[in-house]
């Protein structure tokens, strides 16, 4: 009987590759149908490897979750960037590569990510999705976040609602 470790640590340049492909799978499974399938694409041939590494190596705070030699999923992290919430940290983006999804990985990936930015001094946290991704929506509620702003954003033409999630401490 073999047991799989399954942990989170802070993201390597050596993860770039890794870090790529979960954002290209789970941004195509995420915004399909919701940003524009155009504007979907350049956005994530933005993200390659080599933009991954260069904001690794700038010490972007990205931490991964990992089984056993196979990352996983990935969460971006740091200071909240919308001054008017009451929240010191934000994190940016948690994805799981789509087979990991809806196994627990996610409220693992999003408590690490939570102790992280508590470890560096942050003060709360907040948390954007679009409104249309009803997955990304539930899984924050279903983290105890609370409503807490809503904004828009364009992409390819199209203006899309955001959600701010919250939590306190």
């Amino acid at each position: 009987m073999s047991t799989l470790l399954v942990e989170t640590r802070r993201a390597r340049p050596a993860d770039a590759a890794d870090i790529t492909d979960i954002h290209d799978a789970a941004w195509r499974v995420a915004y399909r149908g919701l940003i524009p399938g155009a504007e979907l694409e350049k956005m994530i041939q933005r993200r390659g490897p080599v933009w991954w590494e260069t904001a690794l190596k700038r010490g972007s705070r990205v931490v991964v979750l990992t089984l056993g030699d196979t990352v996983a999923g990935y969460a971006n992290l740091g200071r909240n960037r919308a001054r008017g919430l009451p929240y010191e940290g934000e994190i940016y983006e948690l994805y799981l590569r789509p087979e990991y999804q809806g196994l627990g990985f996610g409220r693992r990936l999003f408590g690490d990510a939570r102790k992280e930015l508590a470890a560096s001094g942050f003060e709360g946290l907040a948390v954007w999705a679009l409104a249309g991704n009803e997955p990304a929506l539930g899984f924050y509620r279903a983290m105890g976040g609370t409503g807490v702003a809503r904004s828009s954003e364009t992409f390819g033409g199209r203006m899309l609602e955001k959600l701010a999630f919250g939590w306190n401490g």
